[in-house]
């Protein structure tokens, strides 16, 4: 929401009169200098969308103001040429709304371009996310990192590496909203306050690796020639419920050179729904952005969300620090999910990160039962995987 300074308007005033942490103000204005303010100079307020109201017969600024639980203030900030003795019946004005419930509704078949048009609502209204893109999809789809917070610590989630399990984007992304809604309504998620997460922690969320796959999933084949492609390594059929590869047939998480050559020759040599992982490590521009992202910004400990079994993978080869075992520990005993220190298994993103940087990171499996899992039982994984969210930053 914008308001338009005023003579001896500050950051400062702005937060006590929203109630929002003047960092939130600042980091959502972040072409401004707080201290040089000019009158008329519009400012972002986060957490808030203004309204159209019409004066009704009796209306009084202040009346509405405290229908709303508004300082009076706060009408004056959005309406800058507004003259409160001059009101008349069926004029139009603005008004704030603090927005006070989750813009996602992660409970659908939730495929790119929604993914896409919630990001772009939630940068509306908490402009202190950053959303930057780090590269395109085969289909030259971008895909979006969401940055949150101003921290030394550097965190990383992720979903959707494999296209049927679609489910963890959506997962992600109500996770994202709950983080905004209490950092600007000031409320706990599970009794924490999260403010100090924002101020500790930077968290970097790709929540969608793969779109090119997750639309197949959800929606079919794209047009020609990718149609007559992706039906061919799919064994002629059109149902790609077990389709986890991108549009090109390679397996995103078999991509990454982290003993890719054991994992290359022990599965499928050529483009197919899954576990094909391509001529070379890194062969694929999702691979590609992924590599280049972590190695960007040298994450402390990354938190890949995949789907299914209820279990966290956490080593790679004795290469992770002592301090994977301490933080796989509280996300079991948070979630319920087991701790799986190694599995016959190679080349993948979090085993990679383990070896280039011997620093913790972790495959989530979440749900039970065959993927792609059924949105059913979405509220459950959500309840299980809140405290993973949650520890990742507070740990």
């Amino acid at each position: 929401m914008d308001v338009f300074v005023r003579r001896g308007d500050s950051f400062w005033y702005f937060s006590q009169l929203f109630k929002i942490h003047m960092q939130l103000i600042i980091n959502s204005n972040r072409n401004i200098n707080p201290q040089v303010l000019s009158i008329g100079q519009r400012i972002q307020i986060p957490g808030f969308v203004a309204v159209s109201y019409q004066i009704r017969q009796g209306d009084s600024l202040w009346l509405i103001a405290q229908r709303r639980n508004l300082p009076l203030d706060t009408i004056f900030l959005v309406n800058p040429a507004l003259d409160p003795n001059r009101l008349q019946v069926g004029q139009t004005i603005r008004v704030p709304l603090r927005i006070t419930w989750r813009l996602v509704n992660g409970k659908q078949n939730y495929d790119y371009s929604m993914m896409m048009n919630d990001i772009r609502r939630l940068q509306t209204v908490y402009p202190f996310l950053q959303t930057p893109s780090i590269g395109n999809s085969v289909l030259g789809r971008e895909i979006p990192e969401m940055v949150i917070g101003t921290g030394n610590k550097r965190v990383h989630y992720n979903g959707s590496f494999h296209a049927n399990e679609w489910i963890t984007t959506p997962i992600i992304m109500t996770f994202l909203n709950d983080y905004l809604l209490s950092l600007t309504n000031q409320n706990t998620i599970r009794g924490r306050l999260t403010f100090p997460l924002y101020q500790q922690t930077t968290l970097s969320v790709v929540p969608m690796v793969n779109p090119d796959g997750v639309n197949l999933v959800l929606n079919g084949p794209p047009a020609e020639p990718w149609r007559s492609r992706v039906i061919g390594w799919n064994n002629g059929s059109l149902d790609f419920s077990g389709w986890k590869a991108n549009i090109r047939g390679v397996d995103l998480n078999d991509q990454f050179p982290a003993k890719w050559e054991l994992e290359r020759a022990r599965n499928p040599k050529t483009p197919g729904p899954r576990d094909y992982g391509g001529e070379s490590p890194l062969s694929e521009p999702e691979a590609i952005a992924m590599a280049q992202l972590t190695r960007r910004r040298n994450f402390a400990r990354v938190l890949a969300f995949h789907t299914q079994g209820e279990v966290i993978y956490w080593g790679f080869e004795n290469l992770e620090p002592p301090e994977a075992e301490v933080l796989v520990r509280e996300f079991s005993r948070v979630s319920g999910y087991t701790p799986v220190k190694t599995i016959e298994s190679y080349a993948g993103y979090k085993d990679w990160f383990i070896q280039d940087w011997r620093r913790p990171g972790y495959t989530i499996e979440v749900g039970r039962g065959i993927n792609p899992l059924p949105i059913t039982q979405f509220d459950e994984i959500y309840e299980k995987t809140l405290g993973i969210f949650l520890a990742g930053l507070y740990l």
